[in-house]
């Protein structure tokens, strides 16, 4: 069936085929050639030219000699706007191809802040040492904000935790981690050299330093679960800046296992003996029902090998 006429602001519906073999033939001069080239028959070829003629308003791109053809005017026209489509088709299958091998795209992904400490640094490294094309853009931001721009599609992956009660369940999760806990003390205090975990109820009566004055949906919790509220003297956000106040002597924090690595020298950590199980799990989120990108597999699987390293 002959396709149906156009008007001049309408797309003309197009076949691939049509300009692939219209190009061989321009190219050859001839459709005996072209035929042969395609590894067509003759016929096959002169049915596809003629669809395209007719798709494009039913004049000839070809005029007909005893030996061969030659471009008409109108030919000549469609030529190079007939390889820059073969050209564009031809970079997108490459991209793809690519795309495929995670050898390039792209990969966005966001972090809680101890997750930039060990965790993503060490993944990060891994990835871009097998996928040095794909382009990565990071960012950080508490659990909740990171949910919101990993739905708003602004994120393919989203490291976050089980802390502040985030709504994760309507999440894609891969687990990555338990974090342990670990109580921080300034070097001079008397427990710094205890060996073994110690339950946080040793220090029921100390002064704590915490990014929130209520425990509630903070690493805090655990105190909570250990049958004491603890007395939050100090609310600083910052984690080196907490690190500050304990080695000054103003309090005790908690550490999750994946910032330990970063702890100051003039601070001590002891393992905390929590009964109430890990005081956070660490996923990797995806929107459920999105497929996730060949790089944001190959990173999910860094990720992995990376949280392996983290004492658990």
């Amino acid at each position: 069936m002959a396709p149906m006429p156009t008007t001049h602001d309408e797309m003309p519906e197009l076949s691939t085929v049509w300009l692939r073999v219209f190009l061989e033939v321009a190219r050859h001069g001839s459709f005996t050639v072209a035929a042969r080239a395609l590894g067509w028959t003759q016929s096959a070829v002169s049915r596809q030219v003629a669809s395209l003629e007719a798709a494009l308003g039913g004049g000839p791109l070809f005029d007909r000699l005893p030996r061969g053809v030659r471009l008409t005017e109108a030919g000549r026209l469609l030529v190079p706007h007939a390889e820059t489509v073969a050209a564009a088709l031809h970079d997108a299958r490459r991209a793809l191809d690519a795309l495929r091998e995670a050898a390039g795209g792209r990969l966005r992904f966001g972090a809680f802040a101890t997750a930039d400490a060990a965790l993503v640094p060490q993944a990060l490294a891994r990835f871009r040492a097998r996928h040095p094309g794909v382009r990565v853009t990071r960012e950080e931001g508490f659990t909740p904000a990171l949910l919101d721009r990993l739905t708003a599609g602004h994120l393919d992956l989203a490291i976050v935790s089980t802390t502040g009660r985030a709504p994760l369940r309507s999440y894609e999760l891969h687990h990555l981690l338990d974090e342990p806990l670990y109580l921080a003390l300034p070097a001079g205090h008397p427990l710094a050299g205890h060996e073994g975990p110690v339950p946080l109820g040793r220090f029921a009566d100390a002064d704590w330093i915490s990014g929130s004055p209520r425990p509630e949906g903070t690493l805090l919790e655990a105190a909570l679960r250990q049958g004491f509220r603890p007395r939050v003297a100090h609310v600083v956000g910052e984690w080196t800046a907490k690190q500050g106040y304990v080695a000054a002597g103003l309090g005790v924090t908690l550490v999750p296992a994946l910032a330990a690595e970063a702890v100051r020298p003039d601070v001590r950590l002891l393992r905390v003996l929590d009964a109430g199980g890990p005081a956070r799990a660490v996923y990797a989120a995806a929107v459920r029902g999105r497929t996730l990108s060949p790089a944001a597999v190959a990173f999910l699987g860094a990720l992995r090998e990376a949280a392996a390293t983290i004492p658990a």
